[in-house]
């Protein structure tokens, strides 16, 4: 099924890992390639059909223009559009910890809104947390729709969440990943073969998420009822619980990135 993109070009400034893959994702939806725009030092990366520069182009401003680069790259940016003639109505800026006052000081736009992606987006099933002010329905309209090709979508109401948010979220695949590299190594470590433990750990993270997103109890209740009193499951959890030891680990893991982003923000303004 075919998004309704907003009308207009798109340019993206800058085109990594997540920016392409959220172009990518953009595409497959149905967005047009030949109204795209990727300029990069480079000149390289973008999809097929997409233009790609190395400069500003010498036109009007675009529709949509995306900040897809490192928060440490935001000088350069602002030295890039400089020149641009007039400014886009929608800016969607992907820089992490970069925050809307920042934006709005450096960068002209009729509106801005701070998006931060998690890497899942490139299949369709990724995290975007969206914030901005004061924006009018139309641009709150044109945000959703190049959300919600991407996956899940959710407004976040006050800024001050939105390196919590981050770190939840946007960091949230890369904890998961190593999660379930221990999993794995810890099957290997009780004598399984650590490619046959690597299958077992993906497959029962897999299934378990998919369960989990499906019901209709919390993640907490559901560990309860798999967990049968005096079992190995309950045996094992016990470990887990025991002091709060997980939560203790995941809220200083989060707490962690929460200040990295804090940190890049301050260095941003």
């Amino acid at each position: 099924m075919s998004t309704r993109f907003p009308a207009g070009p798109l340019w993206l400034i800058g085109c990594g890992n997540m920016g392409g893959a959220m172009l990518r994702r953009w595409i497959a939806a149905g967005l047009d390639p030949s109204t795209v725009t990727v300029i990069t030092r480079s000149g390289k990366g973008a999809p097929e059909g997409v233009r790609s520069l190395t400069a500003l182009p010498d036109e009007n401003a675009p529709a949509t223009l995306m900040l897809a680069l490192k928060p440490q790259q935001i000088n350069a940016a602002q030295a890039m559009l400089a020149p641009m003639r007039g400014a886009p109505t929608l800016l969607l800026s992907i820089l992490a910890g970069v925050d809307h006052a920042t934006l709005s000081e450096r960068f002209a736009a009729d509106t801005i809104v701070r998006a931060m992606p998690n890497l899942p987006v490139a299949i369709g099933k990724g995290v975007t947390s969206l914030y901005t002010v004061a924006a009018s329905n139309e641009a709150v309209a044109a945000a959703e729709a190049f959300a919600a090709p991407l996956g899940h979508y959710e407004w976040i109401a006050d800024e001050a969440h939105f390196d919590a948010v981050t770190a939840l979220a946007g960091c949230g695949p890369g904890f998961v990943f190593r999660f379930a590299d221990a999993l794995a190594k810890a099957g290997a470590a009780l004598g399984l073969p650590a490619e046959q433990a690597a299958r077992l750990a993906m497959a029962t993270l897999e299934g378990a998420a998919i369960m989990a997103a499906d019901a209709d109890v919390s993640p907490a209740v559901l560990a309860d009822r798999v967990a049968s009193p005096g079992g190995s499951t309950r045996e094992g959890m016990n470990v887990l619980d025991r002091d709060d030891a997980l939560v203790a680990l995941l809220t200083q893991t989060l707490a962690a990135s929460e200040r990295r982003n804090a940190e890049m923000a301050a260095a941003a303004r």
